[in-house]
């Protein structure tokens, strides 16, 4: 390679984090029971409110149909005595019964209609509980837990499913301080995970300093396309950096003694010996460096192949071989 020094250069930055769903819930019963269907299994893509388990409710069924019949029995036995009661009431007006008469028909009245209320209060639980035997999608989503198959016996508040939501996916990630300080809220950023890049919204910057991480919380949304839930992605953060250097590959580095590092230049005017010069690493990126050190500008660099090379060999260009 071709040593070309520049003054300041755009630098980038990736920090890792992890893919979420936005949201992901454990479906369970709140009441135990024996389940009589489950109609998803692993995979499978539900819309709101689609149906997903029941517990068999025979015997809550049977139950409702007596709370109802006992709640009729109350209301007419309510009735009875309220039209007792009115009864009772002309006839004192009349002066044919006595006040006393009055009073306990009154309260029998109020007895009744107070039976007739706890029937139906009895009856509206039964409800509830044949209503809570079933699992409803809370949102769209795939399944990607079953627990559980029908006739075994669900305790209360086991997960008997888990539906992770396909749309919206996050990207929560650790930043230092000063990295987390420039996100600004609303914009898309560069986000790379597979191979692939993706574009990610900010949504959410904690501000707040992780005690044991010493990172800050950043909440990214992921746009158009997004990778699987559970994938690690990596935030791409782009600055200007005012120092004069020149950008090699990696594999031109060599590690010297004391953790020194230097580059090997082709000396001569050919045929080229190969020297070692001194580099100071300004900035690190997956597969280049940004280096400064004692290289003219134009100066030929080994590119790669270092561990087949020693100082002073000679070598030959690729292509001015003969």
């Amino acid at each position: 390679m071709t040593v070309s020094y520049t003054t300041e250069t755009a630098i980038q930055t990736r920090f890792s984090g992890l893919v979420t769903a936005r949201r992901e819930s454990a479906l369970g019963f709140d009441m135990p029971g024996r389940i009589a269907e489950i109609g998803v299994d692993v995979g499978d893509r539900v819309a709101p409110g689609d149906i997903l388990a029941r517990l068999d409710t025979r015997a809550l069924e049977a139950n409702l149909a007596a709370a109802r019949a006992d709640a009729r029995a109350a209301r007419a036995s309510a009735d009875l005595a309220q039209t007792t009661y009115q009864r009772q009431q002309t006839l004192v007006d009349q002066g044919h019964v006595s006040r006393q008469r009055l009073d306990e028909a009154q309260s029998s009245a109020q007895a009744a209609r107070a039976q007739a209320d706890a029937a139906d209060a009895a009856a509206e639980v039964l409800e509830v509980q044949i209503d809570l035997a079933r699992l409803d999608a809370p949102y769209a989503g795939v399944i990607t837990s079953r627990a559980f198959d029908e006739g075994a016996v669900a305790p209360a508040g086991q997960p008997v499913l888990t539906l992770v939501e396909e749309e919206g996916r996050e990207l929560r990630i650790g930043l230092p301080a000063g990295e987390a300080a420039r996100l600004e809220t609303g914009t898309l950023y560069p986000v790379l995970a597979d191979g692939t890049q993706y574009q990610a919204r900010v949504i959410a910057v904690t501000g707040i300093i992780d005690r044991q991480s010493r990172s800050v919380t950043a909440v990214l949304r992921f746009e158009e396309g997004a990778p699987a839930s559970g994938a690690v992605a990596r935030l791409v953060l782009e600055t200007g950096l005012d120092e004069r250097g020149f950008w090699a590959p990696v594999t031109a580095l060599a590690e010297g003694r004391r953790g020194l590092w230097s580059v090997y230049v082709l000396s001569g005017d050919g045929p080229y010996t190969l020297e070692p010069r001194p580099v100071e690493i300004l900035h690190t990126e997956e597969d280049r460096v940004y280096l400064r050190g004692a290289v003219e500008e134009g100066a030929l660099v080994l590119s790669a192949g270092l561990q087949r090379v020693t100082p002073g060999q000679g070598v030959v260009p690729a292509g001015q071989g003969t």
